[in-house]
């Protein structure tokens, strides 16, 4: 980590990023067409996992040592992980804002607080390894690969004072994990998931369900940087075997291979034409 300069991790993602720019916009419209028509299928999913979740009456936070024990060695080794973001957030102004690289999250990421930002570095994506990214941080990644049942996992960076407004994940096959690891300590932000808060503490972790409706409540004068590790949600064999299922091949084909590689062309796009005369 201490090889890469601010410079050389700006042109890596501007690099990045003009990659995308040269994709086909028909082939990636036909290519996200196919993949939103897998989204319907989700609530039959919810339906059936709810059978073994405990539905409506499912927990809203987890114990992780007795939930999933292995992310604890992500919470032991958070000054490795501090050491690489240091880094990573001075070339900040390069990172993409979530609803960059995700357009289905504009409503949370970018309809309020305008004048400030959500930021997202995506580090695995149901199966997906972005290798940009990944080269910024290799010692987190080395992290995460040990994690069983990965499912998605990024830095989630919040401008000073941007709030995130109500809303629920879509998935109940897996559960958000957050470690603290930049918490402003005047007016620390809150965490609001079903009708329980948190405040985020540094260098803390929780582990909840966040198919509940949640939100972030942010008057904080500096950025708010939390590790979000999502895991397939344990669950008896059967459904445990449809949630894998889900995750390897429709999870990876709807979302990182489909919506994520499209909403980046339409950022690059939008950006472009905004820079136009």
């Amino acid at each position: 980590m201490r090889g890469h300069s601010r410079v050389d991790i700006a042109d890596e993602f501007a690099r990045a990023f003009h990659r995308v720019k040269k994709r086909r916009i028909q082939s990636d419209g036909v290519y996200l067409g196919r993949a939103l028509k897998l989204l319907w299928p989700v609530v039959w999913l919810n339906a059936f996992f709810d059978r073994y979740t405990g539905g409506r009456h499912r927990p809203a936070f987890f114990d992780i040592d007795s939930t999933f024990p292995a992310l604890n060695h992500v919470t032991q080794h958070q000054a490795i992980i501090k050491e690489e973001l240091a880094a990573i957030l001075r070339a900040k102004p390069s990172i993409p804002r979530y609803h960059d690289i995700d357009f289905l999250q504009f409503s949370i990421s970018g309809r309020i607080d305008r004048d400030k930002d959500w930021k997202i570095l995506m580090l695995y994506a149901m199966g997906e390894r972005p290798a940009v990214n990944r080269s910024l941080c290799p010692e987190t990644c080395a992290l995460l690969d040990r994690i069983p049942d990965l499912f998605q996992a990024f830095f989630s960076i919040l401008d000073a004072g941007k709030s995130i407004p109500p809303h629920t994940g879509p998935y109940r096959g897996y559960l958000r994990y957050h470690l603290g690891l930049k918490v402003p300590r005047r007016n620390p932000p809150s965490l609001r998931v079903k009708d329980q808060w948190y405040v985020w503490q540094e260098g803390k972790a929780i582990l909840f369900d966040d198919t509940y409706c949640h939100e972030v409540v942010n008057k904080a004068d500096e950025d708010r940087v939390v590790l979000v590790i999502d895991v397939l949600r344990p669950m008896p064999p059967v459904p445990r075997f449809v949630n894998r299922l889900i995750a390897q091949r429709p999870a990876r084909y709807v979302y990182a291979k489909g919506v994520m590689r499209v909403s980046l062309l339409i950022s690059t796009i939008s950006r472009i034409v905004s820079r136009s005369p």
